[in-house]
C-alpha cells in the first residue's frame, strides 16, 4: 500500500497506471468524494501489496534500502537487477512489504439526543474489525453513587460480532459538563464511593463490559492522591470480575504541569495501578479557538516522550481525533469551528477548486477557501499522510496503541492504513 499526493494536471488514469492497478480500485479504496475532480495536494491511498519508489538524483540501491529498512540484496533481488547496477533518475523500484507490528485500538462513539442515528451504528460496524476496544461514551456518574447510561442499543452486539473488548466509559459529567465537585464526592465520601463501584459492577455484568474505563477530568488539584486511591481500590475490586482498568488522560509534558485540567492526573502513580490508559492527544486545535492542526504531531510527541518516562510505553494508547475543524476567519473570541471529516474537507477544496497545502511540522493538511458568501475559511483535516506519521510514532516509541475520538466521521484511509501497518489485537 502506499500514499501518493495529486500533483498538479495529474488525472486518475495516469495515477492508476503508474502504480499498476485500477481508478476504480483506487475511487473505492479512499471512497472518493471527488473522483472526477482531484484537488492538488490531495492524499490518496494506493491499494496495492508493497510500494513503489522513483529513482531520484542522488540514489543508491543503498540509500534506497536504508530508507525502507531493507537489505540492498534483496531489494535488487524482488527487482531482478544487479546489487552494482547504475540506477537512472526516475526508475521505478518495487519495496516489497514490511512486517507488521501487533498493536491495540479503541473507538469511541457517542450516542447523543433521545436516538441513536443509524449512521453511527454503521460506522461502529465498519470500524469493528479494526477494533480492540468498543467504548459508548459516557456513564456519567451522579452524587449518590449511581450511574446515569448512555443509549446503547446495538452496540453490546456490535462489539461481540467484531470480537471488540466493550468498554466502559465512565465520566464524571454533569449536564454534559465535567465537575469538578461530582468528583470529589466520588474520591472522598467513602459510603458513596462503595455504593458507586457496585453500581459499576452490576452494570458491567448486565451488559457484558469488561473494561471499566475512568474519564474523570477536571479534578481539584488537592484530590489528586484520592484518585490513585479510588484507582487502587476500583482495581482491586474488578480483578474479582477478572475485567481490565482504564483511564483517559490530559496531555501532560512535565509531573508538575500547571492547569485544572492536568494537576490530579499523576502518570507515575496511575501507570502503575492501571492496564493502560489513553492519552488525549488531540483538541491543540479545537472548535473554540484559532484556526490550527487538531494534533500537531509535535506537540503530540512532547506528551508522548513525557509520558514513557513515567509508564510502560506498553500501557500507553495515542489519543487520536477522525476530525478537522473549518473555521470562519478572522477567528473571533467566542464564535465556533465546525467539525468536518477528512471526506467533506476534500470535498470542500474540490467544490471552491483550491490546493491542499501540507504543515511538515505538523504533519497536518489544511487549506483555505472563500465561501458563496464572501467569508474567508481555513480547515486543517487529517488525511492519509498524518494518520501515517502518528502509526510512525507509535511504533518508534512502542507504544500498545491508538484510541479514536470519535467514531461517525468518515475516514476510509485510517482503516486501510491500520491493516498495512498492524496486526490488530482481539481480546473479545
Amino acid at each position: 500500500m502506499q500514499i501518493h499526493v495529486v500533483q498538479r494536471n495529474q488525472t486518475l488514469t495516469g495515477i492508476a497506471q503508474a502504480y499498476s492497478t485500477t481508478v476504480n480500485d483506487i475511487v473505492e479504496a479512499n471512497e472518493l468524494p471527488n473522483a472526477s475532480s482531484l484537488v492538488v495536494g490531495q492524499a490518496l491511498v494506493i491499494p496495492i501489496v508493497g510500494s513503489f519508489y522513483w529513482v531520484q538524483r542522488g540514489d543508491t540501491l543503498w540509500s534506497i534500502a536504508r530508507k525502507f529498512n531493507i537489505s540492498y540484496q534483496q531489494l535488487a533481488t524482488v527487482n531482478r537487477i544487479s546489487t552494482n547496477q547504475v540506477l537512472q533518475v526516475g526508475m521505478r523500484l518495487y519495496i516489497p512489504p514490511r512486517p507488521k507490528t501487533r498493536a491495540e485500538f479503541n473507538g469511541y462513539v457517542e450516542p447523543r439526543g433521545a436516538t441513536v442515528d443509524p449512521n453511527l451504528e454503521e460506522s461502529a460496524r465498519e470500524a469493528g474489525p479494526y477494533l480492540t476496544y468498543l467504548a459508548p461514551f459516557s456513564f456519567q456518574a451522579l452524587r449518590n453513587g449511581s450511574l446515569k447510561e448512555p443509549l446503547l442499543n446495538n452496540f453490546p452486539a456490535i462489539a461481540r460480532a467484531n470480537r471488540n473488548v466493550l468498554m466502559m466509559v465512565i465520566t464524571n459529567q454533569e449536564n454534559d459538563q465535567f465537575n469538578d465537585q461530582l468528583g470529589r464526592i466520588l474520591l472522598n465520601d467513602m459510603t458513596i464511593q462503595n455504593r458507586f463501584l457496585e453500581n459499576i459492577v452490576s452494570t458491567a455484568k448486565k451488559y457484558g463490559f469488561r473494561d471499566i474505563h475512568f474519564d474523570f477530568e477536571y479534578l481539584r488539584p488537592e484530590d489528586r492522591e484520592a484518585y490513585v486511591q479510588f484507582l487502587r481500590k476500583a482495581k482491586t475490586r474488578f480483578q474479582r470480575e477478572g475485567w481490565l482498568l482504564s483511564v483517559a488522560l490530559a496531555p501532560k509534558t512535565s509531573a508538575g504541569q500547571k492547569g485544572k485540567w492536568y494537576e490530579a492526573h499523576d502518570y507515575r502513580a496511575i501507570g502503575q495501578i492501571v492496564d493502560f490508559v489513553v492519552i488525549m492527544t488531540y483538541e491543540w486545535g479545537y472548535s473554540g479557538g484559532p484556526a490550527m492542526a487538531v494534533s500537531p504531531i509535535d506537540q503530540v510527541r512532547n506528551v508522548l516522550e513525557y509520558a514513557v518516562t513515567e509508564m510502560p510505553a506498553s500501557k500507553i494508547l495515542m489519543g487520536q481525533n477522525l476530525y478537522g475543524y473549518d473555521w470562519t476567519l478572522p477567528f473571533v473570541q467566542g464564535s465556533v469551528a465546525r467539525a468536518v471529516s477528512p471526506q467533506q474537507a476534500i470535498q470542500l477544496a474540490a467544490t471552491h477548486n483550491v490546493p491542499i497545502s501540507y504543515d511538515s511540522t505538523a504533519e497536518a493538511p489544511h487549506f483555505n477557501y472563500v465561501d458563496d458568501n464572501g467569508r474567508r475559511h481555513e480547515v486543517w483535516f487529517e488525511d492519509a499522510r498524518s494518520i501515517q506519521a502518528k502509526f510512525n510514532l507509535i511504533k518508534e516509541l512502542g507504544l500498545r496503541g491508538m484510541s479514536y475520538w470519535k467514531l461517525g466521521l468518515s475516514f476510509p484511509q485510517n482503516w486501510l492504513l491500520i491493516s498495512e501497518n498492524f496486526n490488530v489485537e482481539k481480546r473479545g
